[in-house]
């Protein structure tokens, strides 16, 4: 093995055991989040406004989801821009949604429930 290949193969190895560790940190600190006692009373909360919604969020988000699969940027772009930042939720509803028909923000989590939240963050919060 040449000099430059054995560089390489070393500049492969720490970066695989550095992406390797990051992953493994972000790992424990969501954990940490996600048993929070506040945390999770947060998310229950969330989750019963959803359910509540839940019949009026549904026609929304079946637009939301049609846009994504067309890639339907004007439809994505008329959506509102409130965000849940931390938990990497998008909200489905019209653009001034929450002005003109003071409304939380919905759609639906990871694993498909419906959840509402009042207030913005942005995407690094």
């Amino acid at each position: 093995m040449t000099a430059p290949e054995e560089e390489r193969r070393v500049q492969d190895a720490v970066r695989r055991h550095a992406r390797t560790r990051a992953f493994a940190e972000a790992e424990d600190v969501i954990s940490a989040v996600l048993s929070d006692p506040g945390v999770q009373e947060t998310e229950a909360a969330e989750t019963e406004l959803g359910l509540e919604l839940c019949a009026h969020l549904q026609p929304f988000q079946d637009r939301y989801d049609q846009a994504v699969r067309d890639g339907d940027a004007a439809r994505l772009t008329a959506a509102c821009a409130g965000k849940h930042g931390r938990w990497g939720r998008i909200c489905v509803l019209p653009d001034g949604h929450e002005t003109s028909m003071e409304e939380p923000h919905c759609c639906r989590n990871s694993e498909g429930r419906p959840i509402a939240w009042v207030g913005s963050a942005p995407d690094d919060w």
